[in-house]
């Protein structure tokens, strides 16, 4: 069975000490606007595009939200906003695709060993503010994340993604133990995106 299948179950949310994770709606859209435009020059090296703009605004992140609120509602795709455990500023946020989304169906992947990418059930990227870079946070919720798709996610064969350009993220993915096996390279996209578990 696929994450989009609907009779598929699918986690609510993730609480630990430092964070929680709940699905993101349209009504995020404020506290969800700041922290992206907090970290624009990160998130571009990530989505390997101009996004966020400076110009963008929290209609327009109103508008995004509102579409992956759907999508989420709709078992097409899973973004969860990560938030202080009063659910009161967004920290980051967490995305979960089957492999059939289309940006991936239309990838061209690379296997770096022996892995197939057919086994692959559960793509997740996810990003932290750049003020809790520094204390680690985007680490912690790397392990919380690893942590909940083993034991919560009906899934067994979970990759996280990044971009390569994103060093950062690279060096705290391989620093985690994982190790990469895939690449691809998106549509209209410049670089390599990076897949580890």
């Amino acid at each position: 069975m696929r994450l989009t299948d609907p009779a598929v179950p699918i986690p609510s949310g993730l609480r630990t000490a430092e964070l929680v994770l709940r699905p993101i709606t349209a009504d995020d859209a404020p506290d969800d606007h700041a922290a992206l435009m907090e970290t624009r020059d990160e998130l571009r090296l990530w989505e390997q595009s101009s996004w966020p703009a400076d110009d963008f605004t929290v209609a327009a992140n109103r508008e995004d939200l509102a579409g992956m609120e759907q999508r989420h509602r709709e078992h097409k795709a899973f973004s969860y906003t990560v938030r202080d455990p009063g659910d009161t500023s967004c920290l980051g946020c967490v995305y979960v695709f089957d492999t059939s989304a289309r940006f991936l169906a239309e990838s061209t992947v690379t296997a770096v060993g022996d892995d197939p990418w057919e086994d692959v059930e559960a793509v997740v990227f996810f990003w932290v503010r750049r003020s809790r870079m520094a204390d680690g946070l985007d680490a912690r919720l790397l392990g919380a994340l690893r942590a909940w798709f083993a034991e919560e996610w009906p899934v067994e064969r979970t990759v996280f993604v990044t971009s390569e350009p994103f060093a950062q993220q690279v060096g705290l993915l391989e620093g985690a133990g994982l190790v990469r096996r895939f690449e691809y390279v998106e549509p209209g996209k410049p670089g390599r995106f990076l897949a580890y578990s």
